[in-house]
């Protein structure tokens, strides 16, 4: 007698568990999905072309998440509102900036310069650069500086910056802040004033920096080129010196150091993301690099001379250099459906049942398409075709060069870094002091 119980269990089995193995992607290879494709019988090289640039997509996160770059479309919105948030609430304010009794503007550039060398040798993370400087901005912006604390102040903050963003054996030690300082002050005097920052910033590290908002620009909505990245960062750098880019949030710079880093490379303008701030940033970077091209900081063209950064200082120099500038071009507008020509003009269309009184006179007529336009927006010529030179690869700065030396050309060379900053040394008034509480 045939088991009827055992037969129904494998027919049962059979339809919830079916013969044919699902891919690993859990998409049938037969039956792929795609959004915003067309019909398959259609076009099928568009088809083609959209899974191609999907796999592409996923690829391109797969690297950047290599690089500790996370990418999560559904947390993505979740995200940037909190960094919003946090960019507004450790921001700086330049009014009390500008009551100090002691420091002056016009030191800034050379305290920058100096964090710039330090951070440089000790190969420390560019998120480290921009929280440095955050730090310093929001304790100027709430204590009174001496001149000759200013540079105490600035080590201090890198040191609390890295130990927030670096690995431990980069961040470097109490001893190496103060053979870099020339034993200006004593190593008390860099835990004294580590914990005088802290408990005056209220322990808040958590600034969204330029280099954050660069990279979540860079990857959405899709992965910009390395030279243009490599320019935005060397531009983001320039705005850390002068005052003038001390109020704008680090959202704005990012952008506006990536419009003008598009331009410069011959890349479209992303308008749908350009804000007036950003145009703004652009202006100041533009406006500063042709007035004051030569005035750089030497550390800083030297850094992003070499091809680990797409000599990105040496393209930018060289532009500004043969007199170039910012182009701002009109927005192409979005094409317009066209429509029938009429010998009224063009209006509604009418269905047979409608008669032309029926419809009122102040209905307001759709509007006709132009008569030519173009359907790139985002047009990729930038510069005049006379601009468009092949620039010189041995290209050295203007700047003159005194303690430089001609390092071998490999990624990251270092060791041509020494610390020499009379001018920054010269500001300190005791040859040994300590912080007064």
């Amino acid at each position: 007698m045939k088991d009827v119980s055992v037969t129904t269990v494998r027919n049962s089995r059979n339809v919830v568990y079916p013969k044919k193995r699902p891919s690993p992607s859990g998409i049938s290879k037969n039956k792929t999905l795609l959004l915003g494709a067309p019909p398959i019988g259609r076009k099928n090289f568009t088809a083609k072309a959209a899974l191609l640039q999907q796999r592409q997509r996923e690829a391109q996160i797969a690297a950047l998440r290599r690089q500790g770059v996370l990418l999560e479309d559904e947390y993505r919105d979740d995200i940037q509102y909190y960094m919003h948030e946090m960019e507004r609430y450790t921001m700086p304010s330049t009014q009390s900036m500008d009551q100090q009794p002691e420091i002056r503007w016009h030191m800034r550039p050379c305290l920058v310069d100096f964090l710039v060398e330090i951070h440089f040798t000790f190969r420390l993370r560019p998120e480290t650069l921009y929280l440095t400087l955050n730090i310093v901005d929001r304790y100027v912006s709430r204590r009174v500086v001496y001149v000759k604390h200013y540079q105490l102040v600035g080590c201090a903050a890198l040191w609390i910056a890295a130990k927030f963003e670096d690995a431990k054996d980069r961040v470097p030690t109490v001893q190496e802040l103060a053979q870099i300082c020339r034993e200006t002050y004593d190593e008390s005097a860099f835990i004294q004033m580590e914990s005088h920052v802290l408990a005056t910033i209220q322990w808040t590290l958590g600034h969204p920096t330029a280099e954050a908002w660069l990279r979540l620009m860079c990857c959405d909505p899709y992965v910009e080129e390395d030279k243009v990245q490599h320019t935005a960062r060397f531009l983001m750098e320039i705005t850390l010196f002068y005052r003038e880019f001390v109020k704008y949030p680090p959202s704005v710079i990012a952008l506006g150091a990536l419009t003008l880093a598009r331009f410069l490379s011959g890349k479209g303008r992303r308008t749908l993301e350009e804000t007036e701030e950003c145009l703004e940033i652009v202006e100041h970077l533009d406006n500063r690099l042709a007035k004051h091209v030569n005035d750089l900081s030497e550390v800083l063209v030297k850094k992003y001379s070499y091809a680990f950064y797409s000599k990105a200082a040496t393209s930018v120099v060289q532009y500004y250099l043969k007199g170039g500038r910012f182009i701002q071009q009109p927005e192409v507008p979005f094409p317009v459906t066209p429509t029938r020509a009429c010998a009224s003009g063009a209006s509604t269309p009418m269905s047979s049942t409608t008669s032309v009184s029926d419809v009122s006179e102040d209905f307001p007529l759709t509007p006709t398409s132009p008569q030519s336009y173009s359907s790139d927006v985002f047009p990729e010529t930038c510069l005049p075709d006379e601009d468009k030179e092949n620039l010189p690869t041995s290209f050295e700065p203007v700047i003159v060069k005194q303690r430089t030396e001609a390092p071998p050309d490999q990624y990251l060379p270092h060791d041509f870094v020494t610390f020499g900053r009379p001018a920054l040394h010269n500001l300190n008034v005791s040859p040994r002091s300590t912080v007064v509480t």
